[in-house]
């Protein structure tokens, strides 16, 4: 490999020695990837000469936040580009216009805590929150549990500034027109793709999956609806611009939260119970199986097939015991027993179980890993429990451990598979899996990549969901926001795909100085993803 030299008069950081790289080889999910280098840009300037840099040079640019990305697009040969370090670090909160301004690089929560001083808040709350940043958020469309009322991040940004793939800085803001002057990607899109976009309305209605959630591919159908242009960056995963800025649209705290717990009898009704309850208008129906809930230790365990726990929003406690008092009749034919939580913090104390087995997967040992494969899938509500059912018997079948829980109220499972990755054979079964499991989804009307993008990991499914002619229009705004395809190259387009090469586990694992590779093991146990990497690499 010959050594990377910076862009000229580049400010920030750029480093290609092997203790830096290795520091951003990894990041959430099952990837490792030793980069070229690492950049860490301060300014917007250095930004746009890192882009231009790049383009000229036809270097890939891998951007990255937190690097809490699961699905593998803040990982990859090329140059990380680092936004954390980006000044000034934009946090604006505007109480009557119920609106914020944001840089990349700052956190969820830290926007959260901002707006809370105000009575406000951005509903969607992504579990990892702590440390996600909002940049990130916005490239993959991020969700959470609340997205079942509030939608996943789409419509709460009003605007994004970015840097395109020609060193230009522009802003696309909703119900604005972006004129052809405005950039040179903007143009090429006007030209090239917006018509061909236009012309295929109908095919774009008839190939996008009739689920509640989809992150799949460029979001076609939202642009096609709304003609902003905003639409097509929001979950683009780094492949059509930087994002440097974002204008947030914010809500009203609630008055009161509350909820309940179900321990359901059997898994036969998980439809039927999850759209009884969808018609109570709940803010979050979230799902543990039981492969769930027998990680946890004996004395936390819930009976029952599984359990939902149910978040309700409400603007008095009157209320509140309404829509609660609502919900226990309407499921009690199919539980086996109901908790039930009047205020918010008597349901924080319910909701801590939804977030109990992690600490446990991350830190099982190392021969026993916790691999993000099939983690996304999202089907239509009635057609839920089919899809559970498979995955855990083609999971048995194949002798594979899975922990499966999710958004119930969309239709979205996560599963970690656990593989004893010291028995021969492991990546087949794992591969065989992911195969089987892509079908299923498919057959049933669904996406394999409901909130979490598809990344390096589902990058060669997208054909197979949407058709070669939705392709096609996919390859039309790549090649116009990005023509030398340097942004992010092998992120949901792609030639050439491997999901399961460059594994962060097993023998064929890239090898890193020792230090750094049990520190990102450290820091992938306690989920520290807001750690500086480059401060790791610094470590003596």
């Amino acid at each position: 490999m010959t050594t990377l030299l910076p862009p000229a008069r580049f400010g920030g950081a750029f480093r290609t020695d092997v203790r830096a790289r290795a520091a951003y080889a990894e990041g959430a999910g099952i990837y490792r990837i030793l980069p070229d280098a690492v950049s860490l840009p301060e300014t917007v300037a250095d930004l746009e000469r890192l882009v231009c840099w790049a383009a000229e040079l036809g270097v890939p640019l891998v951007t990255r936040g937190a690097g809490s990305a699961v699905s593998g697009s803040s990982v990859g040969a090329g140059v990380i580009v680092d936004l954390t370090r980006m000044q000034p670090v934009a946090l604006e909160v505007d109480p009557g216009r119920r609106r914020a301004v944001t840089g990349a690089s700052v956190t969820y929560q830290t926007l959260a805590d901002a707006a809370r001083a105000y009575g406000l808040r951005l509903p969607p709350d992504p579990s990892s929150g702590a440390f996600a940043t909002l940049g990130g958020m916005v490239a993959t469309n991020a969700a959470g549990a609340r997205s079942v009322k509030y939608g996943p991040v789409r419509p709460w940004v009003h605007a994004v500034e970015l840097v395109t793939a020609d060193g230009e800085s522009c802003t696309l803001e909703r119900g604005a027109s972006a004129g052809a002057a405005d950039a040179l990607a903007l143009a090429r899109f006007a030209d090239q793709a917006a018509p061909a976009i236009a012309r295929s309305h109908e095919l774009i209605e008839e190939r996008f999956p009739r689920t509640r959630k989809n992150t799949s591919g460029f979001a076609l159908d939202a642009y096609s609806a709304s003609g902003d242009l905003v639409d097509l960056v929001i979950g683009s995963e780094g492949t059509l611009g930087i994002i440097t800025e974002i204008e947030w649209d914010l809500v009203a705290v609630p008055r009161h939260i509350g909820g309940m717990l179900i321990q359901l009898r059997d898994l036969d009704a998980l439809a039927d119970v999850v759209t009884a309850l969808g018609r109570l208008e709940p803010s979050a129906v979230e799902f543990l199986d039981r492969s769930f809930l027998e990680v946890l230790p004996p004395a936390e365990r819930p009976a029952g097939a599984a359990v939902l726990l149910v978040e309700f929003e409400a603007e008095g406690a009157r209320q509140m015991r309404g829509r609660v008092g609502d919900a226990v009749r309407a499921v009690d034919a199919w539980a086996d027993d109901v908790q039930t939580a009047l205020s918010e913090a008597e349901f924080a104390d319910l909701w801590r179980l939804r977030h109990a087995a992690s600490p446990i997967l991350a830190g099982l040992p190392d021969s026993r890993r916790s691999l993000q494969v099939i983690e996304d899938g999202c089907v239509p509500l009635d057609r839920l429990t089919a899809y559970l059912r498979f995955v855990r018997a083609r999971a048995s079948d194949l002798g594979l451990p899975v922990v499966i829980f999710g958004h119930a109220g969309d239709g979205h499972l996560h599963v970690n598979v656990l593989p004893d990755v010291d028995r021969p054979g492991w990546e087949e079964a794992v591969g065989a899996l992911m195969t089987a499991v892509t079908d299923e989804v498919l057959r049933l009307g669904g996406t394999p990549a409901g909130e979490h993008g598809d990344g390096r990991l589902r990058a060669g499914l997208v054909e197979r969901l949407y058709g070669s002619d939705i392709m096609a229009l996919f390859a039309l705004v790549k090649a116009a926001f990005d023509p030398r395809g340097i942004l992010n190259p092998g992120v949901i387009l792609t030639e050439e795909w491997a999901p399961l090469d460059q594994l962060k586990t097993g023998p064929h694992a890239v090898r890193l100085p020792p230090d750094i590779a049990e520190a990102l093991r450290t820091l992938e146990r306690s989920a520290g993803y807001g750690q500086s990497r480059i401060a790791l690499a610094d470590r003596n």
